[in-house]
């Protein structure tokens, strides 16, 4: 941020390296203590806005090693006496280590500055103060010293006195939009509080001042500084503070003045009420995780079936503004490159609240934001295009009972419309490169009937996925003989008929055998094509014939028995279904 005024005001600060503030006063202000009166700048005159935090005194000609940003250097010239020449290049080296000011007494060990340093100060813009002679070290130590701790005290109490403003705003029932209101007030600024993703969550201000700042932080975010003029805020000054709590990055709140009445001082202010905001943030959230989770159970009731009669479903779910008296389908996205538990495990009528939290704390930080990133999509599209739709994020998947179009289908409709939105919003927002495949459900009538919609896209995003791979979308009706394979309730009795089909080739232990299977599904796939099964595999002819007798002497007389062959063909469909 920049600052054009030479005016004194209120003290000056900036963000030392340890993130804590630190006060001081201008090389203009130093120069009108009383101490000082009788002092002259000699150089350096566009210097006079560098911040004094310190003052040292030279009492060694190796100063240099015993110097700190933002001093006062006090000399005699007494350790200089001897070595004039040094003098040429003493500014330039105190200007690279951050020194605010020079202040030399002439007349007794040094009779005057040669022009070549005085030249240089003026070109660095660094102040050379020449101190009267009858004013003592420890005079201009003590009231400068003295007036630095003053001013400090003096902006602290007044940050504190508004601290203390704004936690009584929340104490008595208010939210952002009120600290905004207050912020803005004693600033006389323009504020605003963004959240991570830029949305705005609180604004005071002209419109065009609150978009303005809005779009520095988009800019800001990737990488260009606070001091980087951006040009949505030329002209005018602003600052911007994150809004942090429990090490996580809720947004950030900027004050912006296109007049450049913005103080750095003001920055105390702002940080005190990016703390009260990250309060407001954190109770709003814990707030929204408990109506989440009340959300969540009551969705896994309806889905497990134990939820109570229609009527008692209907009203209770109108109190969460759900509108389950109608027609509708569950849609269920599940994160891709997971590994779920096993079937049982994985069904909300078979898993009970308090079994999550143990697989939930076994997930990783990754992990969890991923499934937090695809609840929150699911979440904001679903309620832009149906706001009568419940959603809820279970440990695995994300669950959203939507309502029915008569014409609603995988490839058009609304659900297609939020398959689409939902992935491109998921992918915006994550860093690592992620997919969800997506189950859909058939229609139903009645909450009686959506435990069994619910199975129907658990078993959808699961076979969907495991033919078509990561990111798949899947509609029960549209599985054909693995729909029909799904609803064995006995995985295995499924598991036996295999056995008993394949025999040998059921097996993965051995490579022979699986490179063998693999021969025997081609064949099948092409309805016992041999030249065409021989080009796919890049076998020989008389080699595929020499496989085909190996595996009718394991199988029967495959190529003869069209039953066998819907055996056969029904096996490998298992095999394909293994783990769903």
């Amino acid at each position: 941020m920049s600052y054009t005024t030479a005016d004194p005001g209120p003290p000056a600060l900036r963000l030392a390296s340890t993130g804590t503030l630190t006060y001081g006063l201008s090389v203009g202000e130093v120069l009108g203590v009383s101490t000082l009166n009788g002092a002259r700048l000699i150089a350096g005159r566009a210097g006079l806005n560098r911040i004094v935090q310190r003052l040292n005194v030279m009492e060694v000609p190796d100063i240099l090693s015993w110097v700190k940003p933002n001093e006062l250097l006090l000399t005699t010239g007494y350790p200089l006496r001897n070595t004039p020449q040094s003098l040429d290049n003493l500014v330039a080296d105190l200007d690279e280590r951050g020194l605010a000011a020079l202040a030399i007494k002439l007349g007794r060990y040094l009779e005057s500055l040669p022009p070549e340093m005085i030249e240089q100060a003026d070109r660095r813009g660094f102040p050379l103060i020449l101190l009267p002679n009858d004013v003592g070290f420890d005079d201009i130590l003590n009231q400068v010293l003295t007036d630095i701790l003053n001013r400090q005290a003096a902006v602290l109490a007044r940050t504190e006195e508004v601290h203390r403003a704004l936690v009584q705003i929340v104490l008595c029932g208010g939210g952002l939009q009120e600290v905004v209101n207050e912020v803005a007030s004693l600033l006389d600024v323009a504020v605003v509080v963004l959240d991570a993703e830029q949305r705005v969550l609180a604004g005071a201000g002209p419109e065009e001042h609150i978009q303005a700042m809005r779009a520095f932080n988009a800019v800001s975010t990737h990488g260009v500084p606070p001091q980087g003029g951006n040009p949505a805020l030329s002209g005018g000054d602003h600052l911007m503070v994150p809004v942090v709590a429990g090490g996580f990055d809720h947004g950030r709140i900027l004050a912006y003045s296109p007049d450049g009445t913005l103080r750095e001082t003001d920055l105390g202010i702002l940080e005190r009420a990016a703390t009260v905001a990250a309060l407001v943030v954190t109770k709003q959230q814990a707030v929204a995780a408990v109506e989440s989770k009340y959300r969540a159970d009551f969705l896994r009731d309806i889905l497990a079936g134990r939820a109570g009669d229609d009527d008692r479903v209907v009203a209770h779910c109108a109190g969460f503004g759900w509108d389950l008296d109608r027609p509708v389908m569950v849609v269920v996205a599940e994160l891709d490159g997971r590994t779920r538990p096993g079937d049982a495990e994985g069904r909300a009528a078979a898993r009970p609240a308090e079994a999550e939290a143990p697989a939930a704390r076994g997930r990783g930080a990754d992990e969890r934001l991923a499934q937090e990133r695809l609840a929150a999509a699911w979440t904001a599209v679903v309620r832009r295009h149906d706001r009568g739709a419940a959603v809820a994020s279970f440990a695995h998947e994300v669950v959203a009972v939507v309502g029915a179009d008569a014409d609603d289908a995988l490839s058009t409709g609304p659900v297609h419309t939020m398959l689409k939105e939902a992935s491109a919003l998921f992918a915006e927002h994550l860093s690592v490169r992620r997919t969800f495949s997506t189950g859909i459900s058939r229609t139903v009538g009645s909450p009686a009937a959506l435990p069994e919609a619910y199975e129907q896209a658990v078993k959808a995003v699961r076979v969907g996925r495991q033919l078509h791979g990561s990111g798949a979308r899947a509609h029960f009706d549209q599985l054909g003989v693995y729909r029909l394979l799904s609803l064995v309730s006995d995985p295995e009795e499924l598991h036996a008929f295999v056995r008993e089909t394949l025999g040998e080739l059921a097996g993965d232990d051995e490579a022979e055998l699986v490179d063998l299977r693999r021969t025997l599904q081609v064949l099948l796939e092409t309805n016992l094509n041999v030249a065409e099964t021989a080009r796919r595999l890049h076998f020989h002819y008389n080699t595929l014939r020499y496989r085909i007798g190996k595996l009718e002497r394991m199988l029967g007389p495959f190529t003869e028995d069209a039953h066998l062959r819907l055996n056969l063909t029904l096996a490998l469909h298992v095999l394909r279904m293994r783990g769903i």
